[in-house]
């Protein structure tokens, strides 16, 4: 069973130097039908206006990534990284006991736009950490790319979640196929252009809940980019 979210149906939220789309519940943005997907739960497509971004503010008990989809955005986290994450590069933060963090268009003249995605841990207490890592373009065109999983499988980053995630880019004839572990919870989120997923017809912002599938197919791919989130069977995150 596919359950669609499409893109207009989330929240927005506009502070001038932010624009942001809201898949599940975040901030002023409430909808009991939305919070979240099993342990995912947040999905945020942020567009930062140039020189501006979030001031330094604390984060525990969560894991958190950030997927650059345009432009340069700069972190800074109390303990001591430093860094400027581009498109292809995946960085994730566990905050564990605590951690500070900035995030900042680097650029004083373009957008950034990204992914803020969190989700919730398998465990609480642990020491923060910050992992990086840089997938080039021709490990996802036409395919799916491990980029997170429990235990950092093939070059993957690390996350204190039974969760693994893809991402892949689709174009033209290019598609793939990703054979799904009886009983698990998947999401999809379309992150631009447009694709076909088990037959149905996705746009940028789209994203579905899948039950009870055996398998997700991609084709049909007009320069999308995509991530899929495959999840334990619980239909909400515990936070």
């Amino acid at each position: 069973m596919l359950e669609m979210r499409r893109a207009n149906d989330r929240g927005t939220a506009d502070f001038g130097w932010l624009y942001s789309r809201h898949t599940f519940s975040f901030g002023n943005y409430f909808d009991p039908q939305q919070v979240g997907c099993s342990d995912l739960l947040v999905i945020n497509d942020d567009i930062v206006q140039p020189g501006q971004g979030f001031g330094t503010h604390p984060h525990r008990d969560m894991e958190i990534f950030s997927y650059v989809l345009e432009g340069a955005l700069e972190h800074k986290d109390s303990m001591g990284t430093g860094s400027v994450i581009r498109p292809g590069d995946i960085q994730m933060m566990s905050a564990g006991t605590g951690i500070q963090h900035s995030e900042f268009n680097h650029s004083q003249n373009e957008l950034v736009h990204f992914l803020q995605i969190w989700i919730t841990p398998d465990r609480k207490g642990v020491k923060p950490r910050y992992q990086q890592v840089h997938f080039p373009d021709a490990e996802k065109r036409g395919q799916l790319r491990l980029i997170i999983s429990p235990d950092g499988e093939n070059g993957s980053l690390s996350v204190y979640q039974d969760t693994r995630v893809y991402a892949g880019c689709f174009h033209g004839e290019e598609r793939a196929s990703l054979m799904l572990p009886p009983g698990r919870l998947v999401y999809v989120h379309i992150a631009r252009g447009a694709v076909t997923i088990n037959g149905i017809h996705f746009e940028g912002g789209d994203g579905a809940r899948l039950r009870d599938e055996t398998a997700i197919d991609i084709q049909g791919g007009v320069d999308s980019e995509l991530l899929i989130f495959v999840l334990r069977p619980v239909e909400l995150p515990s936070v």
